[in-house]
């Protein structure tokens, strides 16, 4: 039930981190894979492993928050097959140089400030999923699996903007599910904490911070890119096909879902 031959799936911001492993995942298990990331050469990287893994992947360049630029990326992705699975994970964890430095509170900020959180967070959701959905209603079937976070759950005091952003991407979430039901088309998101990539890495490099991350889980690790991949290949798998418009946390019990 988690075979996905003859599917084609868009991975957005595949580059690298926890959708490399999305991507990798989905090809294992059948799927054509077009890799996406806003760097070229992180697409065409993670491409080329998973062809020379003996599947099936096309490295598409483009940036999410721009819908022009999206438009016509589908367009060379659907050269490539139907896009029947779309994983919304480019996201953008804001513009702070140093991750170890607090960030400045939400009423020091301004709408410049705000804006990278927005664009590709919630803005790239809204683009990818208007530029896919349409061939899912056509075909019948389709998968659209956005990835959030528990600050959008939540909330975090350092991520005030980053978290209602990511809450919008829930409530897109559930009132697409119910506009595309009826056309065998799912939404689901998939809600993350910390999980080990190359953008955690200097927070986790350092023992203190690393110790005061953990004390947070109930599960005491961080998460890794397969934990997430596993719950992506889930909801992009037949076996999901009478879930939609849930949130499920993948966080070692950061947070709990009722």
């Amino acid at each position: 039930m988690l075979s996905l031959t003859d599917h084609t799936a868009l991975v957005t911001g595949a580059g690298q981190g926890v959708g490399r492993q999305i991507a990798l995942q989905l090809a294992q298990h059948g799927a054509a894979v077009v890799v996406n990331d806003f760097y070229a050469d992180r697409a065409e990287t993670v491409a080329k492993e998973i062809a020379d893994a003996g599947g099936s992947a096309k490295a598409v360049t483009f940036d999410v928050a721009d819908y022009a630029a999206v438009a016509a990326g589908m367009e060379a992705a659907e050269r490539f097959g139907t896009v029947d699975i779309l994983v919304n994970n480019a996201g953008n964890a804001g513009p702070r140089v140093d991750p170890l430095a607090p960030a400045p509170p939400f009423w020091e900020t301004g709408p410049a400030d705000w804006s990278p959180w927005l664009a590709t967070n919630l803005h790239g959701v809204l683009n990818t999923t208007r530029a896919a959905v349409p061939g899912m209603i056509e075909r019948g079937w389709g998968r659209v699996i956005n990835l959030m976070s528990d600050a959008g759950r939540v909330g975090e005091p350092n991520l005030v903007v980053y978290g209602a952003a990511k809450a919008g991407v829930g409530g897109f979430t559930r009132g697409l599910a119910k506009a595309l039901g009826r056309h065998g088309v799912t939404a689901n998101c998939v809600a993350l904490a910390s999980v080990r990539t190359e953008a955690t890495a200097a927070l986790l490099d350092d023992p203190a911070a690393a110790k005061k991350v953990l004390s947070n889980y109930v599960i005491r690790r961080l998460g890794e890119p397969e934990d997430v991949a596993n719950l992506v290949l889930f909801l992009a798998s037949g076996a999901s096909s009478w879930i939609t418009g849930q949130t499920y946390p993948v966080n070692g019990g950061y947070s709990f879902a009722v």
